[in-house]
């Protein structure tokens, strides 16, 4: 599958990968701190913001969606970041073709199964009526009864069309079935071993420390740094605290 891209700035390859029902246009302003140094390439992963929709959401098939479009746009090898749902995408296409990556970040996730009651939010978001005269107001508060996160409800109602003909512009019947390969993971044989960054926020319980050794045992060459004042957004709650953390990262990117 080919993703939609949204590319800024001319220089070495630099790949951004969001999170579950974000989309590409979230990284704007770190796309834009980039650009000046880099190719940047923000991508909508597939069932999210303008790429096409497809049954399949494990994170082999979603690092092959990424790996296809890459080499579409003439990318033979990039440095890779990705958020949560999309640090696992880039944790696969590291560990599945190397070659590709020249170095990785992963922001918030770890190579683990987890449970964090997404089948709760899809259940919550296809119960809202999508009737004509739906209002942003009404939308928020049909998901209010169960998202209680003041903050989540607008992230999750940005992949909502409202108008005439209102609709979702993600894929919510195909998220909602591939929730378990979404929180889950799939064990990859070999090792990255090229440069790697872990990064967590400081308030999120996301990546544990015993999820370490499983790290390592998989990218040899990790590092971990917190971001203070995050929690698992960490590029949204502290936009200087990870962009400082990225420009390090990709200081000796060429």
């Amino acid at each position: 599958m080919i993703l939609n891209a949204i590319q800024a700035g001319e220089g070495p390859p630099v790949v951004l990968m969001h999170g579950l029902f974000g989309q590409a246009r979230n990284f704007g302003a770190i796309q834009r701190a980039l650009a000046p140094k880099f190719r940047v390439v923000a991508l909508d992963m597939r069932n999210h913001g303008d790429s096409p929709h497809g049954v399949d959401m494990r994170y082999p098939t979603q690092a092959d969606d990424v790996r296809e479009t890459l080499l579409s746009l003439g990318i033979e090898r990039a440095a890779v970041i990705g958020h949560s749902m999309g640090g696992k995408a880039a944790m696969a296409l590291a560990l599945q073709w190397p070659e590709l990556v020249g170095r990785v970040l992963v922001s918030d996730i770890a190579p683990v199964i987890y449970q964090h009651g997404n089948t709760a939010f899809t259940t919550a978001m296809q119960a809202i009526k999508l009737s004509p005269t739906l209002t942003r107001r009404e939308a928020d508060a049909a998901l209010a009864q169960t998202v209680e996160d003041e903050t989540l409800r607008p992230f999750l109602l940005q992949n909502l069309r409202f108008g005439p003909q209102p609709e979702w512009k993600i894929g919510l019947a195909e998220i909602a079935a591939a929730i378990p390969d979404l929180e889950g993971w799939i064990d990859l044989p070999g090792t990255y071993e090229g440069p790697s960054v872990f990064v967590t926020g400081a308030r999120s319980t996301y990546v544990l420390p015993e999820h370490r050794p499983i790290i390592r045992s998989l990218f040899p060459a990790a590092r971990f740094v917190a971001v203070k004042n995050a929690g698992h957004w960490v590029h949204a709650d502290n936009p200087a605290g990870f962009l400082s953390v990225l420009e390090a990262f990709l200081h000796e990117w060429r």
